[in-house]
């Protein structure tokens, strides 16, 4: 609605206007922008924080409803059926210390052939659980991650000219390159924990001028929370196994305590991957002014 008022101001919507005469008897228009028709008001805000924290409410409701269905229905004859045939396998065919070497060769070795090596680490948890288990992982780990290293460093030019094609990628990789010995551990823990696959930047990181010291401590702390969620995970696995090759249910708190455990482990990768990205956009910024 479009109007005068006595003043000589015309207000159209959220704008006014002040309509004005110069000397030869013409109107023109000043503009005056009214910031309280814009700002936010308190009630606005808080209906924003209710609804954030209604959502995260729902979202952590379906995630509890999913871990029970799967610990509850899905998971029991997944186990029955593929995983309890493996674990007597493998019981079967290697002793604690043979399986020992097969789960440290396979977490040193799969990375280099660009293969996924959380199932080892599942079969640690399951096997020799937390503090074993993460001595073993974590001692396979730095050979996983430094043998990509030394071979990349071989094909540096052909890597340099692959990330090219990527440019997004390629910056976000360059933001651990140069700085300080701390700047570079930093920048590569956090892209460990980001969702950038760990597996190709094991080859792209030598592309990034990023030193091997820096570059080891960095993943290994980067990967902490996946090898503790890797291990979780294999004895959840072991847990429930037990429980269907016993032919027995699992009681109400052994269901909660497995429901919020499966809950907290995925609200922890969450967290630390949002946390991660969040925190590589303030470093690439960072490095854009530094370069200005």
């Amino acid at each position: 609605m479009t109007y005068f008022n006595e003043d000589g101001i015309h207000v159209d919507g959220d704008h006014t206007k002040d309509v004005m005469r110069n000397h030869d008897g013409g109107e023109y228009i000043k503009l005056r922008w009214d910031p309280q028709s814009e700002a936010p008001t308190t009630t606005d805000r808080k209906g924003s924080r209710l609804w954030y924290w209604v959502k995260s409410g729902l979202c952590f409701l379906c995630l509890g409803l999913l871990a029970l269905v799967a610990i509850k229905w899905v998971g029991p004859l997944f186990i029955e059926k593929a995983i309890i045939p493996m674990i007597n396998w493998g019981t079967n065919r290697f002793s604690s210390l043979e399986l020992a070497v097969v789960v440290f060769a396979t977490i040193a070795l799969f990375p280099t052939l660009v293969l996924p090596s959380s199932p080892s680490m599942w079969v640690a948890g399951m096997t020799f659980g937390y503090f074993f288990g993460f001595l073993l992982i974590i001692s396979a780990a730095a050979i996983g991650v430094s043998l990509p290293f030394m071979i990349g460093s071989i094909f540096h030019h052909k890597i340099e000219e692959w990330l090219e094609k990527y440019p997004k990628k390629a910056s976000l990789l360059r933001s651990a390159g140069g700085g300080t010995w701390f700047h570079q551990f930093r920048a590569v823990a956090l892209i460990r924990v980001s969702p950038f696959p760990y597996i190709l930047y094991n080859y792209c990181a030598v592309a990034t001028c990023v030193k091997y010291w820096p570059y080891l401590v960095g993943s290994l702390v980067g990967m902490m929370p996946e090898i503790f969620v890797s291990i979780y995970t294999g004895i959840l696995i072991k847990t429930l196994a037990n429980a269907t090759h016993q032919h027995h249910t699992l009681s109400a708190t052994e269901i909660i305590v497995n429901v919020a455990g499966f809950c907290v482990t995925v609200g922890t990768i969450i967290f630390f991957t949002v946390y991660a990205k969040k925190k590589l956009k303030e470093l690439r910024k960072d490095d854009d002014l530094l370069l200005k």
